[in-house]
């Protein structure tokens, strides 16, 4: 046998040769990227007495560490429950449950407003009496050809052109209206507003609008035979009504009656008032078509013709050919100077500078 003694023991003094990959991590110090494993932690065993047991202690990272970087060791994870002693059961804590918290955020589209009402869009018409206008000499819608009717054809066809030229030039909803006043009472005024009016709605390709904005004394209703009710005054005073509530369809095609509304002894202020422009504005709105005629008090017995002389394009003064001072013609037009057109319509004339008859053609004889 051979001696043991004798085998020479390698001498541990001499240095250890390593690998190269062993080799290769020392040189390029591979091991910062090597995560260190995750630690788990047993949680103590409950007191007695002590129903719950106490949540795991949760390691945070340092983020100064290199290791803090790797997702394995960023993260959690609880100790497995093999771990656990069998002598320390792990109670669940309790969760407390989430409030749950409405959203405030505004939605992202919000609701369209309803579409305005049209103003001539009233379902229920009310019949005009036409006895009563046959009576005081007014034109009488379906009736014959009358002077009168004639009359009142050439005063439309110029109004009608004039406001077409205001259109032209970008004058605004003021080339739609026309105001109708004369310098004292008793000169026909109401009487020249109600056959334009009922001229103007014989019109193929536009519609009228009649306001009383006489506020002291209405008389459009009376002389049209239609129901009292609230007009133009209420929706001047009330900001929260629409003035096309107001509004009366008749049963003329193309005509609409705006009453005066309540009286008040502030009428001028609230005409002055910045409404006034919104209230107008509404009566033509969406209809490029239509006329506004205004049947104002006089203007040198009250001041509301004054003011609506500055929101419509063209004035009509009644001048009574029998009645009618130049002094007061004079003063009438210098209180409706804010409109850019004023004109003058002689009525009750006896006689005609030209020697016409109108309606003569059309078999009358008057």
């Amino acid at each position: 046998m051979t001696e043991q003694s004798k085998i020479p023991v390698p001498d541990d003094s001499r240095p250890r040769r390593e690998s190269l990959i062993e080799r290769a991590a020392e040189r390029f110090d591979l091991n910062r990227y090597i995560a260190s494993p995750p630690v788990n932690r047993v949680p103590p065993p409950p007191r007695r007495g002590n129903p719950v047991a106490p949540a795991p202690e949760r390691r945070v990272p340092d983020a100064s560490r290199p290791e803090a970087a790797s997702p394995e060791a960023a993260s959690f994870e609880p100790a497995s429950p093999k771990s656990v002693s069998p002598e320390a059961p792990v109670v669940e804590p309790v969760r407390e449950p989430e409030e749950i918290v409405a959203p405030t955020q505004e939605p992202r589209f919000a609701p369209k407003p309803a579409p305005e009402r049209p103003v001539a869009d009233t379902k229920k018409f009310h019949p005009i009496d036409r006895d009563l206008l046959r009576e005081t000499g007014m034109i009488v819608p379906e009736g014959s050809v009358t002077a009168t009717l004639e009359e009142f054809r050439i005063v439309k066809r110029q109004l009608l052109a004039e406001a077409a030229e205001m259109r032209r030039a970008n004058a605004g909803a003021r080339a739609q209206r026309v105001l109708i006043c004369s310098p004292h009472p008793g000169e026909g005024k109401t009487f020249c507003a109600v056959n334009l009016a009922l001229a103007i709605a014989a019109e193929k390709e536009c519609d009228v609008l009649l306001v009383d904005a006489d506020f002291a004394k209405p008389s459009i209703l009376s002389t049209l035979g239609l129901p009292g009710g609230p007009g133009l005054m209420n929706a001047l005073m009330d900001e929260k009504v629409d003035v096309a509530d107001f509004v009366i369809g008749t049963d003329v095609p193309g005509l609409w009656v705006l009453p005066a509304g309540d009286a008040t002894t502030n009428d001028s202020e609230y005409l002055a008032s910045s409404r006034t422009a919104r209230v107008l504005d509404r009566l033509t709105r969406d209809a490029p078509n239509r006329m506004v005629i205004f049947d104002s008090p006089p203007a040198l017995a009250a001041s509301p013709a004054a003011e609506l002389a500055k929101y419509v394009g063209q004035a009509v003064v009644v001048v009574r050919a029998d009645q009618t001072g130049q002094g007061a013609l004079e003063d009438a037009v210098t209180l409706l100077s804010a409109c850019p057109n004023i004109q003058l319509l002689l009525n009750a004339a006896q006689f005609s500078p030209s020697g016409r008859k109108f309606g003569s053609y059309y078999g009358y004889k008057g």
